[in-house]
């Protein structure tokens, strides 16, 4: 009974091995290789030179992550203390968008964002333009804020928003009650309950949150392309560039993708280990 069930894992097994564990085995040869496939470890140490990027795609993906934190935990928990009609109706919108091609998504903020956009033009017809060019004496026609890493943070926000949301809703909809009451019976205000129980006991759907909207974020390419106007280079692109670019060499771009992963793994053990400690911690 117990060799027949290990077969419907057969399927699964597979497909990790062809669509996951092969291009892992596959960037990692490819990163300590040249052309010729000989042994170099040449890929890394010429990795300086893109720093800049480096740093630029982590500090962008922590802005994006905080911001959606800042946003996303106050709604989450407003959903949850509501009931479920409000529930229902708050989770189909915040999915909604994700219901839109992710693409169509990011093109639809270009044409907002755009020195002709929609918000520019809105601004114009309020006129808002002749206000400020009347007191300070200047001749803006429009406020730029497309090809701007605000644009790539604004994108990255919009899009992975429901990421954080959503499983910090889901931690705090099925905290225990009893516990809550527990604590105002013992003095507690609702402050108090918040710091010592609430949050504390919803650490596990932040570190879930930030994990599913750091990690697509440090790695984007398409929102910084589009929104920043490829002035604003991250990882994804840069990578992207090693493959498909003029630069062609996917040595060294499975190279920066190798220390890409490893970073980001690292990340998450930090934060993991972090959330363990923090959800022991609780004091009622």
């Amino acid at each position: 009974m117990k060799s027949k069930r290990s077969l419907f894992a057969v399927p699964y097994v597979v497909w990790m091995a062809l669509f996951v564990v092969a291009p892992i085995i596959m960037v990692v040869i490819y990163a300590f290789t040249t052309a010729d496939f000989s042994l170099t470890g040449e890929n890394f140490t010429g990795m300086g030179t893109y720093l800049s990027i480096f740093v630029r795609s982590f500090q962008l993906a922590i802005v994006a992550t905080l911001v959606c934190l800042l946003i996303g935990y106050p709604l989450a928990y407003v959903m949850a203390r509501e009931g479920p009609g409000f529930q229902r109706m708050a989770t189909v919108l915040i999915m909604l968008p994700m219901w839109v091609n992710f693409l169509l998504r990011t093109y639809s903020w270009m044409a907002i964002l755009e020195n002709n956009g929609l918000l520019n033009q809105f601004f114009d017809a309020i006129g808002l333009f002749d206000l400020i060019n009347s007191v300070f004496g200047t001749n803006i026609e429009y406020f730029r804020m497309i090809r701007t890493q605000g644009a790539v943070v604004l994108g990255m926000v919009y899009n992975y928003l429901p990421f954080m949301v959503l499983p910090i809703y889901s931690v705090i909809v099925k905290l225990d009650r009893s516990l809550l009451e527990a604590a105002q019976d013992l003095g507690a205000n609702t402050a108090g309950v918040f710091r010592r129980v609430i949050f504390p006991l919803s650490l596990p759907g932040i570190l879930s949150g930030v994990t599913m909207v750091f990690v697509p974020s440090v790695s984007t390419f398409a929102i910084s392309r589009l929104l920043g106007g490829g002035t604003h280079m991250m990882l994804g692109d840069l990578i992207e560039l090693q493959f498909l670019g003029g630069a062609y060499n996917p040595h060294l771009g499975s190279a920066i993708a190798l220390v890409m992963m490893i970073i980001v793994v690292i990340c998450m053990w930090v934060m993991n280990r972090f959330g363990e400690g923090e959800e022991q911690a609780v004091v009622l």
